[in-house]
């Protein structure tokens, strides 16, 4: 059998195959046979001569050559490939960009002016004596609402900021008003309808910190008055199942239940539960119906007593005198009652997110000749140590602990 040998001499023309390189391997030509069948010896390993880089037969991308590889690369058929044919490299890019994109827009949001804003100033709603307002927990249960005669004004020191909000205590005589043995608030109506719908009593009752069973105790706790001051404070509706918060600002003559401390409960024309406001540090922007007495600057917040309130000293507007009603009483036992002893100092001052409150706010309007048109609240005669609080969620002692999710029945609702 014979072999055909390769021609002699220069090649006439570029060799037959893809050139040798170090991006991609060629495939190994087959080197020639002996007469027998059997692969030629290997040659002897040496110095690499001009046609080295070639990666023809005896070159480094030989079989043959020193490389002792398929190319310049170095690296054999088994080697690792390229990188963007790794799987765990794949999912490892993936998982990083997503983390940054999310990181990206956590950042973004957390740092724009999306938020309600309640601590930075946001919105107050002006909510008018004589208006259902929004989301209502009931119908108005209002008996006795109506602005009184004359707006006592609040007079802010100088050295306040324009956001400041003058604080009263509970207890301070005057604070209310009313029509003497006539409830402001109808406390039974108000039961009746919370009892007719247990998921609005489980919110109601939420927002008191007592449970379901307890609302029509709690609310015959209370005691019916008016506000004689623009007052503001955390209303909070019936939405969706759910109690909703909004601050809001109260007008003078709006029937509110009390509690044994003198803060607002509850507001009668609508039947919603209160809380104390949320402590503002800007001017609010007021959105609602306002009145044209409404002024900021008369605007006062009540801060519980530091003693639990026997009996509240109430003014009559329309009879211009004072009556005394027991705390939880409906005006039954309402009794006539001399002016209060104390009068109002013109030039106390303070904010109701500082210490300790003034117990009245002052002055009262006058007429020109310097007569006072209605008796201003006057001071408390308590001494015990404040131990009131700010905090929106704040209560009297006697509640219980939390709020409960439990169903309402007739057998637990009396």
């Amino acid at each position: 059998m014979s072999v055909e040998q390769p021609p002699s001499g220069r090649p006439t023309g570029p060799p037959s195959g893809p050139l040798s390189g170090p991006s991609k391997p060629g495939p190994t030509p087959p080197g020639p046979t002996h007469p027998s069948g059997e692969a030629p010896p290997e040659p002897p390993s040496g110095p690499s001569g001009p046609g080295d880089t070639g990666g023809g037969p005896g070159g480094p991308g030989g079989p043959g050559g020193p490389g002792g590889g398929p190319g310049d690369s170095g690296q054999g058929p088994g080697g690792p490939g390229p990188w963007w044919r790794s799987a765990p490299r794949i999912a490892l890019i993936a998982t990083a960009a997503v983390v940054a994109v999310v990181l990206a827009v956590v950042f973004t949001r957390s740092g724009g002016s999306g938020g309600s804003g309640d601590s930075e100033g946001g919105e107050v709603f002006l909510q008018a004596s004589d208006k259902l307002g929004p989301d209502p927990y009931t119908d108005s249960t209002a008996t006795d609402s109506s602005a009184p005669p004359a707006t006592l004004e609040v007079t802010p020191s100088r050295s306040e900021p324009p956001h400041v909000t003058r604080a009263v205590r509970g207890s301070a005589p005057g604070l209310y008003g009313g029509t003497r043995h006539v409830a402001a608030c109808d406390v039974e109506k108000q039961i009746k309808f919370l009892r007719a719908a247990s998921a609005r009593n489980r919110a109601f009752a939420s927002v008191l910190g007592v449970r379901p069973s307890a609302v029509p105790a709690r609310l015959r706790s209370f005691t019916p008055v008016q506000l004689r001051l623009d007052t503001r404070v955390t209303n909070h509706g019936y939405r969706d199942g759910t109690a909703t918060a909004y601050q809001a600002v109260l007008q003078a003559g709006t029937a509110v239940l009390v509690d044994d401390r003198g803060v607002p409960r509850v507001r009668c024309a609508c039947g919603n539960p209160l809380t104390p406001p949320v402590p503002l540090k800007t001017t609010p922007k007021p959105r609602g119906d306002s009145w044209p007495s409404y002024r900021p600057q008369n605007v006062v917040v009540v801060q519980p007593s530091t003693v639990v309130i026997k009996v509240f000293i109430i003014y009559d507007p329309e009879q211009d005198d004072w009556f005394s009603r027991p705390a939880g009483d409906t005006g039954k036992h309402d009794k006539k009652s001399p002016p209060p002893a104390n009068q109002p100092s013109p030039s106390a001052t303070t904010s109701f997110s500082e210490p300790p409150p003034t117990d009245s706010p002052e002055p009262c309007p006058s007429t020109d000749d310097g007569r006072a048109t209605s008796p201003c609240p006057s001071s408390s005669s308590a001494t015990s140590p404040s131990s009131s609080s700010t905090s929106p969620s704040s209560s009297a002692p006697d509640e219980p602990d939390g709020p409960s999710t439990e169903p309402t029945s007739e057998a637990e609702y009396p």
